[in-house]
C-alpha cells in the first residue's frame, strides 16, 4: 500500500511496523467531567464525536465543462451572479480579469471568462469528500482556486477542478469503496478541507496573539527526531515513548479541530488550534478525551498513548505546524525541566 507518506506528516515508519485496523474511539467520560469542571470548554452535550462528513457519497458529482467566453457586465451584475450565469468560479474569473476586493464592476464591461472543469458545492460538502468523489488532491483545488482561511465552502460556489477530465470520468464509474480506497487525506486536509459548507457557525476564535512555545505533551524518550530519516523518509514531528494510556496533555491553550482516526498512518489523532498560524497534532493515541470544538487549556487531558496508526509499540506522535507547514517541535517546546 502507498502511504504517500512524504506528503503527509509523518514518514517514519518503523521496520517491524504492521498497518492496524481502524477503529472509532468515542469520548470518555473524562471529557465530560472536564467540561462540567471548567467554563472554558464546551458543555458535556457539545462533546460528541461524530463521523467526519467526508464520505464521497455526500457529494452530488454535478462537476461540468464550461468553455471560456466573454461575458458582457449587465446592470445589477455582481461577480457571484456573473459566476451563477457562466457556471465559472467567481474566484477565477476575479483572477481572470485583474479584479481585487471589493470586486467592483461596470456595466458594459467586457469580462473574460476562463473555461475548465467545475464543481458546485451542495450543502453540506466538505473539501475532503469534495476531493475524494473526484479521486483529487484537495491541496490542489485549494492552491487552484486561491482558497483563503478559513477555508470554508460556500453553498453555491463553483470550484475549479484540476483538468483532468479523464480521472475524473474514471472515477463516476467507480463504486465508493473503491473511490475511498484510492484516495488519502493528510492534515493539512483536515485543517483546510474538513468543513461542511452552509455550516451555519465556525469554531470558537483562537488566540491570536499566540507566539508559539509550547509545553511538553508527554515525558518520555524521544524515539523519532523531526527531519529525513533515510531512504527518502521524512519525520514532520517527534515520536515521544509512553506506556500505554498514558496521559497526552495539549501544550498549549487553543480549540479542537479535529478528533478522530481518518488517518490510518496515525490512528488516533487530536488536531488543536492556538491561533495565529500554529496547530498541534497529537497521534497514535489509544483514546480520545476532546470532541471537535472543545476549548482546552495547557496541560489539559486530551488522549492516551497507544499503539494505534502504524507504530509497533506505544508512542505520542506530536507535531508543530506553522501556517501550515511543519517546523521541528525541539525549537518550540519549553526545557523539560520548564
Amino acid at each position: 500500500m502507498r502511504l504517500r507518506l512524504m506528503v503527509i506528516s509523518s514518514t517514519f515508519v518503523l521496520a517491524a511496523c504492521v498497518p492496524r485496523a481502524g477503529t472509532d474511539y468515542p469520548v470518555t467520560s473524562k471529557a465530560a467531567a472536564a467540561a462540567q469542571s471548567n467554563p472554558q470548554i464546551v458543555a458535556e452535550q457539545d462533546l460528541v464525536v461524530e463521523p467526519p462528513s467526508w464520505s464521497a457519497a455526500n457529494v452530488v458529482r454535478n462537476a461540468r465543462q464550461v468553455s471560456a467566453s466573454v461575458y458582457t457586465v449587465q446592470a445589477g451584475d455582481s461577480l457571484l451572479s456573473i459566476a451563477n450565469k457562466t457556471g465559472a468560479g467567481a474566484t477565477a474569473i476575479a483572477q481572470a480579469n485583474n479584479l481585487t476586493p471589493p470586486f467592483v464592476i461596470r456595466p458594459g464591461t467586457r469580462m473574460q471568462i476562463p473555461g475548465g472543469l467545475y464543481h458546485r458545492v451542495g450543502a453540506g460538502e466538505t473539501g475532503i469528500a469534495i476531493a475524494r468523489a473526484y479521486r483529487l488532491v484537495w491541496a490542489n483545488i485549494v492552491a487552484l482556486n486561491a482558497l483563503k482561511p478559513p477555508y470554508i465552502l460556500q453553498v453555491g460556489q463553483n470550484l475549479l477542478l484540476p483538468s483532468n477530465a479523464n480521472m475524473v470520468k474514471a472515477s463516476r464509474a467507480l463504486t465508493p469503496e473503491a473511490r475511498a480506497a484510492a484516495f488519502y487525506i493528510n492534515i493539512d486536509d483536515i485543517v483546510t478541507g474538513g468543513s461542511p459548507a452552509g455550516t451555519a457557525s465556525v469554531l470558537p476564535a483562537t488566540a491570536v496573539n499566540f507566539v508559539g512555545r509550547f509545553a511538553w505533551p508527554l515525558r518520555g524518550n524521544v524515539i523519532g527526531k523531526f527531519g529525513p530519516q533515510g531512504g527518502g523518509r521524512v519525520n514532520d514531528g517527534l515520536n515521544i515513548a509512553g506506556q500505554n494510556g498514558d496521559a497526552v496533555r495539549a501544550a498549549a491553550p487553543g480549540v479542537v479541530v479535529y478528533s478522530g482516526n481518518e488517518i490510518g498512518v496515525f490512528g488516533g489523532l487530536v488536531l488543536i488550534d492556538h491561533g495565529a498560524g500554529w496547530i498541534t497534532a497529537y497521534g497514535h493515541l489509544s483514546r480520545l478525551d476532546v470532541a471537535q470544538g472543545a476549548r482546552v487549556l495547557v496541560g489539559q487531558e486530551i488522549g492516551g498513548v497507544g499503539e494505534t496508526g502504524y507504530v509497533s509499540q506505544p508512542q505520542l506522535h506530536f507535531q508543530v505546524r506553522k501556517n501550515r507547514q511543519a517546523v521541528n517541535p525541539l525549537s518550540y517546546l519549553e526545557p523539560p525541566n520548564g
